[in-house]
């Protein structure tokens, strides 16, 4: 199994109906096929001094394995995202875990 974590950090000038228009792109992966799951979500109101809330939104993927992360990557819905969504984050964290 791996996990595939994305954190997104949204340029400071967009506007709400960007963000929302950002929102609705990154909901669009749960539609792979290969994911087992797909989760997306904003930073947590838990109140911890652990806890790294400076993103913006998140996304984790959950996949069998490495073959059906390069499936992912390849995948028509998520290189649409990329290709749409990419000008509007100025920073994105990935991490991986097997």
């Amino acid at each position: 199994m791996l996990v595939h974590s994305v954190f997104f950090w949204l340029k400071k000038d967009l506007e709400e109906s960007q963000v929302a228009e950002f929102k609705r792109g990154l909901e669009t992966l749960v539609d792979i096929q290969c994911a087992e799951a797909v989760y997306t979500g904003t930073p947590s109101t838990t109140e911890r001094p652990v806890i790294d809330k400076s993103y913006d939104y998140a996304l984790t993927v959950i996949l069998k394995d490495m073959e059906a992360h390069d499936q992912y990557q390849a995948h028509n819905l998520h290189t649409t995202f990329l290709n749409t969504f990419k000008p509007m984050f100025e920073k994105v964290l990935i991490y991986d875990a097997d």
